[in-house]
Protein backbone atom coordinates (compact mmCIF):
# COMPACT_ATOMS: atom_id res chain seq x y z
CA UNK A 1 0.00 0.00 0.00
CA UNK A 2 1.38 3.28 -0.95
CA UNK A 3 2.26 5.44 1.43
CA UNK A 4 -0.11 9.00 1.09
CA UNK A 5 2.96 11.52 2.38
CA UNK A 6 6.36 10.13 2.86
CA UNK A 7 7.99 9.24 6.36
CA UNK A 8 9.53 9.76 8.26
CA UNK A 9 6.24 12.19 9.97
CA UNK A 10 6.87 15.58 11.97
CA UNK A 11 6.39 13.21 15.01
CA UNK A 12 7.95 9.41 14.10
CA UNK A 13 11.29 9.26 12.64
CA UNK A 14 10.61 5.66 11.09
CA UNK A 15 10.81 4.50 7.56
CA UNK A 16 8.26 2.54 5.75
CA UNK A 17 7.66 -1.48 6.89
CA UNK A 18 9.48 -0.16 10.47
CA UNK A 19 6.37 -0.89 11.88
CA UNK A 20 3.97 -3.77 12.18
CA UNK A 21 0.24 -3.85 11.78
CA UNK A 22 -0.38 -3.71 15.42
CA UNK A 23 1.05 -0.90 17.66
CA UNK A 24 0.85 -1.50 21.38
CA UNK A 25 0.44 1.99 22.65
CA UNK A 26 0.98 2.93 26.30
CA UNK A 27 0.85 6.89 27.63
CA UNK A 28 4.04 6.18 29.11
CA UNK A 29 7.56 5.89 27.55
CA UNK A 30 9.12 4.08 29.88
CA UNK A 31 5.92 1.49 29.80
CA UNK A 32 6.66 1.32 26.19
CA UNK A 33 10.71 -0.05 26.63
CA UNK A 34 9.62 -2.05 29.19
CA UNK A 35 6.99 -3.78 27.27
CA UNK A 36 9.54 -4.28 24.21
CA UNK A 37 12.28 -5.20 26.56
CA UNK A 38 10.35 -7.60 29.05
CA UNK A 39 7.72 -9.48 26.04
CA UNK A 40 9.35 -8.95 22.67
CA UNK A 41 12.76 -10.72 20.74
CA UNK A 42 14.63 -8.86 18.62
CA UNK A 43 13.71 -5.50 19.27
CA UNK A 44 15.14 -2.44 17.65
CA UNK A 45 14.19 1.21 18.43
CA UNK A 46 12.28 2.46 15.52
CA UNK A 47 11.33 6.12 17.13
CA UNK A 48 12.55 8.30 19.81
CA UNK A 49 11.22 11.57 18.00
CA UNK A 50 11.20 13.56 21.34
CA UNK A 51 11.82 10.44 23.83
CA UNK A 52 8.92 8.95 22.62
CA UNK A 53 9.89 5.53 22.71
CA UNK A 54 9.16 2.92 19.69
CA UNK A 55 9.99 -0.40 19.02
CA UNK A 56 9.48 -3.19 16.50
CA UNK A 57 10.35 -6.89 17.40
CA UNK A 58 8.36 -10.39 17.66
CA UNK A 59 6.21 -11.83 20.20
CA UNK A 60 5.72 -15.61 19.89
CA UNK A 61 7.37 -15.05 16.04
CA UNK A 62 4.73 -12.67 15.55
CA UNK A 63 5.93 -8.93 14.61
CA UNK A 64 4.55 -6.69 16.89
CA UNK A 65 5.79 -2.72 17.72
CA UNK A 66 4.85 -0.57 20.93
CA UNK A 67 4.96 3.30 20.83
CA UNK A 68 4.01 5.88 23.28
CA UNK A 69 1.19 7.66 23.05
CA UNK A 70 2.11 10.60 25.57
CA UNK A 71 -0.60 12.14 28.12
CA UNK A 72 -4.09 12.83 26.64
CA UNK A 73 -6.22 13.04 23.42
CA UNK A 74 -4.01 15.72 21.68
CA UNK A 75 -1.13 13.83 22.01
CA UNK A 76 -2.34 9.96 21.04
CA UNK A 77 -4.34 12.13 18.79
CA UNK A 78 -1.15 12.87 16.53
CA UNK A 79 0.88 9.60 16.96
CA UNK A 80 -2.19 7.31 16.23
CA UNK A 81 -3.14 9.37 12.91
CA UNK A 82 0.63 9.58 11.42
CA UNK A 83 0.62 5.44 12.61
CA UNK A 84 -2.53 4.93 10.75
CA UNK A 85 -2.55 7.06 7.67
CA UNK A 86 1.19 7.43 6.86
CA UNK A 87 2.84 3.61 8.46
CA UNK A 88 -0.15 1.50 7.29
CA UNK A 89 -0.71 0.29 11.03
CA UNK A 90 -3.67 -1.36 11.02
CA UNK A 91 -4.79 -2.36 15.16
CA UNK A 92 -3.42 -0.08 17.94
CA UNK A 93 -3.89 -1.52 21.14
CA UNK A 94 -3.93 1.62 24.33
CA UNK A 95 -2.09 0.11 27.05
CA UNK A 96 -2.66 2.19 30.10
CA UNK A 97 -4.14 3.19 33.39
CA UNK A 98 -7.04 4.50 34.80
CA UNK A 99 -9.47 5.44 37.48
CA UNK A 100 -12.49 3.09 39.02
CA UNK A 101 -15.62 5.11 39.00
CA UNK A 102 -17.57 1.87 40.59
CA UNK A 103 -17.50 -0.04 43.67
CA UNK A 104 -17.24 -3.40 41.45
CA UNK A 105 -14.20 -2.03 39.73
CA UNK A 106 -11.50 -2.14 41.69
CA UNK A 107 -7.66 -1.78 41.75
CA UNK A 108 -5.78 -3.92 39.28
CA UNK A 109 -8.92 -5.02 37.73
CA UNK A 110 -8.70 -4.97 33.75
CA UNK A 111 -11.20 -2.85 31.81
CA UNK A 112 -11.90 -2.95 28.42
CA UNK A 113 -13.46 0.19 26.74
CA UNK A 114 -16.07 -0.43 24.52
CA UNK A 115 -17.37 2.91 24.33
CA UNK A 116 -15.72 6.32 25.28
CA UNK A 117 -17.52 9.10 26.53
CA UNK A 118 -15.25 12.00 26.55
CA UNK A 119 -15.14 15.78 27.48
CA UNK A 120 -12.92 16.71 25.08
CA UNK A 121 -14.00 18.75 21.40
CA UNK A 122 -12.18 16.52 19.65
CA UNK A 123 -15.04 15.40 17.54
CA UNK A 124 -15.52 19.26 16.46
CA UNK A 125 -12.92 18.77 13.46
CA UNK A 126 -15.20 16.08 11.48
CA UNK A 127 -18.24 18.54 11.47
CA UNK A 128 -20.84 16.30 12.05
CA UNK A 129 -24.87 17.37 12.71
CA UNK A 130 -24.68 15.41 16.43
CA UNK A 131 -23.02 13.46 18.82
CA UNK A 132 -20.05 10.94 18.01
CA UNK A 133 -20.31 7.79 19.53
CA UNK A 134 -16.71 6.93 19.91
CA UNK A 135 -16.47 3.08 20.15
CA UNK A 136 -14.26 0.31 20.15
CA UNK A 137 -13.41 -1.48 17.10
CA UNK A 138 -15.33 -5.41 17.64
CA UNK A 139 -12.93 -7.28 15.68
CA UNK A 140 -10.23 -6.60 18.31
CA UNK A 141 -12.33 -5.75 21.42
CA UNK A 142 -13.86 -9.88 21.12
CA UNK A 143 -10.58 -11.29 20.20
CA UNK A 144 -9.11 -9.33 23.55
CA UNK A 145 -12.63 -10.51 25.62
CA UNK A 146 -11.85 -14.15 24.87
CA UNK A 147 -7.53 -13.82 25.55
CA UNK A 148 -8.65 -12.25 28.64
CA UNK A 149 -11.06 -15.34 29.48
CA UNK A 150 -8.22 -17.96 27.94
CA UNK A 151 -5.71 -16.30 30.73
CA UNK A 152 -8.11 -15.85 33.68
CA UNK A 153 -8.20 -12.34 34.35
CA UNK A 154 -10.33 -10.34 36.01
CA UNK A 155 -11.97 -7.72 33.70
CA UNK A 156 -15.38 -5.43 33.01
CA UNK A 157 -16.29 -4.13 29.28
CA UNK A 158 -18.24 -1.03 28.82
CA UNK A 159 -18.11 2.52 28.50
CA UNK A 160 -15.30 4.61 30.47
CA UNK A 161 -14.68 8.80 30.13
CA UNK A 162 -11.59 10.41 28.76
CA UNK A 163 -11.36 13.21 29.88
CA UNK A 164 -9.69 16.22 28.12
CA UNK A 165 -8.35 18.56 31.54
CA UNK A 166 -6.92 16.50 34.37
CA UNK A 167 -7.01 19.65 36.55
CA UNK A 168 -9.80 21.12 37.17
CA UNK A 169 -10.59 25.27 38.45
CA UNK A 170 -13.13 23.72 41.09
CA UNK A 171 -11.44 23.91 44.75
CA UNK A 172 -8.20 22.75 43.56
CA UNK A 173 -9.96 19.11 42.99
CA UNK A 174 -9.23 16.76 39.78
CA UNK A 175 -11.24 17.04 37.68
CA UNK A 176 -11.96 13.36 37.38
CA UNK A 177 -14.06 14.21 40.34
CA UNK A 178 -15.86 17.05 39.29
CA UNK A 179 -18.81 15.93 38.16
CA UNK A 180 -18.08 12.27 38.63
CA UNK A 181 -21.10 11.09 40.12
CA UNK A 182 -23.16 12.15 37.05
CA UNK A 183 -20.63 9.75 35.37
CA UNK A 184 -20.84 6.97 37.53
CA UNK A 185 -24.73 6.91 37.52
CA UNK A 186 -24.64 6.34 33.37
CA UNK A 187 -22.66 3.12 34.00
CA UNK A 188 -19.63 4.99 33.59
CA UNK A 189 -16.35 2.40 34.65
CA UNK A 190 -13.47 4.57 34.88
CA UNK A 191 -11.93 7.61 33.78
CA UNK A 192 -8.60 8.12 31.38
CA UNK A 193 -7.70 10.95 28.94
CA UNK A 194 -6.92 8.98 25.46
CA UNK A 195 -9.22 6.28 24.47
CA UNK A 196 -12.02 8.52 22.96
CA UNK A 197 -9.69 10.43 20.70
CA UNK A 198 -7.71 6.93 19.67
CA UNK A 199 -11.00 5.50 18.63
CA UNK A 200 -12.18 8.23 15.99
CA UNK A 201 -8.63 8.47 14.79
CA UNK A 202 -9.16 5.02 13.99
CA UNK A 203 -13.29 5.43 12.54
CA UNK A 204 -11.60 8.35 10.34
CA UNK A 205 -8.85 6.25 8.69
CA UNK A 206 -11.00 3.12 8.61
CA UNK A 207 -8.37 1.11 11.02
CA UNK A 208 -9.15 -0.64 14.50
CA UNK A 209 -8.37 0.60 17.48
CA UNK A 210 -9.04 -0.62 21.64
CA UNK A 211 -8.14 0.57 24.90
CA UNK A 212 -7.11 -2.03 27.57
CA UNK A 213 -6.79 -0.33 30.93
CA UNK A 214 -5.86 -1.87 33.73
CA UNK A 215 -7.46 0.43 37.39
CA UNK A 216 -4.44 2.14 39.23
CA UNK A 217 -6.80 4.36 41.39
CA UNK A 218 -10.30 5.08 42.91
CA UNK A 219 -11.33 7.98 42.75
CA UNK A 220 -12.98 8.08 45.62
CA UNK A 221 -11.04 5.94 47.81
CA UNK A 222 -7.22 7.50 47.38
CA UNK A 223 -5.80 4.74 49.84
CA UNK A 224 -6.08 2.65 46.57
CA UNK A 225 -3.59 4.61 44.68
CA UNK A 226 -0.49 2.65 42.78
CA UNK A 227 2.52 4.29 41.81
CA UNK A 228 4.04 5.71 38.84
CA UNK A 229 6.79 3.05 39.20
CA UNK A 230 4.03 0.23 39.69
CA UNK A 231 1.82 1.39 36.95
CA UNK A 232 5.37 1.39 34.77
CA UNK A 233 6.26 -1.96 35.29
CA UNK A 234 3.70 -4.09 37.62
CA UNK A 235 0.94 -4.21 34.77
CA UNK A 236 1.84 -6.69 33.30
CA UNK A 237 -1.61 -8.59 32.58
CA UNK A 238 -2.99 -6.17 30.41
CA UNK A 239 0.25 -6.22 28.60
CA UNK A 240 0.12 -9.95 27.73
CA UNK A 241 -3.65 -9.72 27.01
CA UNK A 242 -2.93 -7.09 24.12
CA UNK A 243 0.20 -9.23 23.58
CA UNK A 244 -2.03 -11.89 22.82
CA UNK A 245 -4.50 -10.04 21.07
CA UNK A 246 -1.87 -8.76 18.34
CA UNK A 247 -1.29 -12.43 17.35
CA UNK A 248 -4.45 -13.38 17.11
CA UNK A 249 -5.24 -10.84 14.83
CA UNK A 250 -2.04 -11.04 12.52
Amino acid sequence: MALPYPAPTPHIAAKPGDFAPTVLMPGDPLRSKFIAENFLEDIRMVNNVRSVHGYTGTYKGIPVSVMASGMGIPSIGIYSYELFNFFDVQNIIRVGSAGSMQEDVHIRDIVFGMGACTTSSYANQYHLPGTYAAIASYPLLKTAVDVADRLGAKYHVGNILSSDPFYGDDADLPTALQGSQNWKKMGVMAVEMEAAGLYMTAARAKKNALAICTISDNLFDPSQNTTAEERQTSFTEMMQVALETAKEMY
